[in-house]
C-alpha cells in the first residue's frame, strides 16, 4: 500500500482567511447612551461635574471613607442587556432584578436582595382626546424600576412618559431631603408617580361623567363600544395602581433596618394617596359595570321601540295587501265585482282602515 508524505512547509499553499464581519449582537452600546443623568450627592448637596456610573460610585466611596455621607443617583432609560449588566456589575445588583429591569412588563412589587431594595412602579399618562368615540387609547402605561442600596439609587425607566427630571430638580433644591439618604429619593419618585395616579383618575372621572350623561339622555343614541373602551382603560389603570399597595405597606413594616423612621413616615403618606387612587378606580369600575347594564337596557328599549314601529307599519300595510289579495283571485261570483263603483269603494275602505289603524297606533305611542 503506497504511503503519503506531507508536503514540506515551503511547498504548502498559503490560505488567507478573510476577516469576519463584526456581529451586530457583539457590538455593545455604551452605558452612556442609556444614561439620562448621573450625580453624586454629599451631605445633601449635588457635587458639580459629570461622572460615569463607575466613577460616581468610586467618588462616593472616597467621600464615605473620609467620614461624609454621600450617595450616587444614576438614571437610565430603556437600557439593553449589556448596558444594564454593566451597571449591575458596578453596583452589585442581583441578576433576577436586572432581568426584570431589562425586559420590563412587570407588576408593581417590592423585593429585597440583601441590603438592596427593588421597587417596581407603573407610570400612567392620560391621552388627550376630543371625544371617547374618537379615542383609541385613554391611558398609557410605563414603568420605573428603582434599585436602592446603602449609597446608591439606580432608576430604570421604560416608556416615553414619566420622566424624572422634575423630581431630580426638586430634590436638588432641597438639601434637607437629600440628607435623609437614598431612600428619600425612592420616596420622592414614588410620591411623584402616585400623585400622577390621582391626576389621571380625576380626568377619567370627567370622561365617565360625559359617558353617563350620554347614556341617560333620551335623545342621544348610545354607543356601547365607548363604554367597553373606557372600562378596559380603567381595568388597565387598576392593574397599575392596586398591586402597589402591598409593596408600600411592606416598606413601612418589613424593612426598618434599611429605612429611617422619617422616610417611613413619608412613605405612609404615599400609601394613603395610593389607597385613595385605588378606591377611586374600584368605584369607577363598578360604575362602568352599571353603565354597561344601563346601556344594554337602553339599547334593548330602543330595539323594542323600533320593533313596535315596524309592527305597526306592517299591520297598516297588511290591510291593502289582504284586500288586494282577495280581489285579485278573479272569481266570477265576488261581491261588487261587476259594480261600477266597486273599485273606488275598495280603495276608500283601504284608506279608511289604514287611517284608523295609524290613529290608534299614534294614540298608543307606537308611531
Amino acid at each position: 500500500m503506497p504511503s503519503f508524505r506531507p508536503l514540506p512547509p515551503s511547498l504548502r499553499p498559503v490560505v488567507r482567511s478573510k476577516a469576519a464581519a463584526p456581529d451586530a449582537a457583539s457590538i455593545h452600546v455604551p452605558v452612556a447612551r442609556a444614561m439620562v443623568d448621573c450625580a453624586v450627592y454629599c451631605e445633601g448637596i449635588r457635587l458639580p461635574g459629570k461622572y460615569t456610573h463607575a466613577a460616581a460610585l468610586n467618588k462616593v466611596r472616597d467621600l464615605e471613607a473620609s467620614g461624609k455621607e454621600a450617595f450616587v443617583w444614576i438614571g437610565l432609560h430603556e437600557p439593553d442587556q449589556h448596558q444594564m449588566q454593566a451597571v449591575a456589575d458596578v453596583f452589585g445588583l442581583h441578576e433576577l432584578a436586572v432581568e426584570d429591569a431589562v425586559h420590563a412588563h412587570q407588576r408593581p412589587k417590592l423585593e429585597r436582595y440583601d441590603n438592596t431594595l427593588f421597587l417596581v412602579l407603573k407610570t400612567v399618562n392620560y391621552v388627550e382626546h376630543a371625544s371617547i368615540a374618537l379615542a383609541r387609547e385613554i391611558v398609557e402605561t410605563g414603568e420605573i424600576m428603582i434599585f436602592v442600596g446603602p449609597d446608591f439609587v439606580v432608576t430604570v425607566r421604560h416608556g416615553e412618559h414619566g420622566g424624572l427630571t422634575g423630581v431630580r430638580k426638586k430634590l436638588d433644591a432641597s438639601p434637607a431631603t437629600l440628607k435623609l439618604g437614598p431612600y428619600a429619593v425612592m420616596h420622592a419618585i414614588a410620591d411623584h408617580v402616585v400623585d400622577s395616579y390621582l391626576d389621571v383618575t380625576d380626568l377619567i372621572e370627567t370622561d365617565i361623567d360625559v359617558m353617563e350623561e350620554d347614556i341617560f339622555s333620551p335623545t342621544r343614541k348610545t354607543n356601547i363600544e365607548c363604554i367597553y373602551l373606557l372600562k378596559r382603560e380603567v381595568v388597565e389603570l387598576r392593574r397599575a395602581v392596586a398591586p402597589l399597595t402591598v409593596g408600600l405597606q411592606r416598606i413601612g413594616t418589613d424593612h426598618n433596618d434599611l429605612i429611617s423612621i422619617e422616610v417611613r413616615r413619608y412613605m405612609r403618606d404615599v400609601l394613603d394617596h395610593n389607597t385613595q387612587a385605588s378606591d377611586r378606580i374600584t368605584s369607577y369600575d363598578e360604575m362602568l359595570s352599571s353603565l354597561v347594564q344601563a346601556a344594554a337596557g337602553k339599547v334593548a328599549m330602543q330595539q323594542n321601540i323600533d320593533m313596535r314601529k315596524i309592527s305597526a307599519y306592517v299591520a297598516i300595510a297588511a290591510v291593502p295587501t289582504a284586500l288586494a289579495g282577495i280581489y285579485g283571485m278573479n272569481f266570477d261570483n265576488m261581491p261588487e265585482l261587476h259594480w261600477a263603483y266597486g273599485y273606488p269603494t275598495v280603495l276608500a275602505v283601504m284608506v279608511i282602515i289604514c287611517a284608523l289603524l295609524f290613529r290608534a297606533f299614534r294614540r298608543n305611542h307606537w308611531l
